[in-house]
């Protein structure tokens, strides 16, 4: 091979070489526009985007004053809860009667107790507050508000 001749082959190598790295900048640059829409303009999809966020923090500002009216709910709400089981008639055995808590995080709330006899089933319901009967509790009562402060 001559000199000439290997310089034309190093020249269309070179231009192989620069001709492959401009094919994928363009390929590159094609993924680039392809985000933007054909039928529009960049500005169109900017503004398109500017009111979808604008919507979107219209729906979060909403959000922010539904979850401030739970929070403010919350503390009544019912968090703790208990039931305990016994038999409350010697002649009676299963452990068929029930006092049930219900508490609040403040331990406000009220007790249920359902009593089952042979002939006949009673209950009574009882204000708890701050975590203490607001009468005479039964040593069944006074156990589950204990077990549901517990929890």
């Amino acid at each position: 091979m001559t000199v000439p001749e290997i310089i034309a082959i190093v020249v269309a190598v070179i231009a192989l070489v620069t001709a492959t790295i401009q094919i994928s900048q363009v390929t590159s640059l094609k993924h680039r526009l392809a985000a933007i829409p054909e039928d529009q303009s960049v500005f169109d999809a900017l503004r398109r985007l500017d009111e979808d966020l604008a919507s979107a923090e219209e729906a979060v500002t909403r959000l922010q004053q539904v979850v401030r009216s739970l929070s403010d709910r919350l503390p009544g709400a019912i968090r703790h809860t208990a039931v305990v089981r016994y038999d409350a008639h010697q002649d009676l055995a299963g452990l068929l009667s029930r006092s049930i808590a219900m508490l609040n995080e403040h331990g406000d709330g009220l007790v249920i107790t359902l009593m089952k006899g042979r002939e006949e089933a009673i209950y009574y319901t009882k204000m708890v507050r701050g975590g203490r009967g607001t009468e005479q509790l039964s040593p069944e009562e006074t156990e589950a508000i204990r077990q549901a402060l517990a929890r």
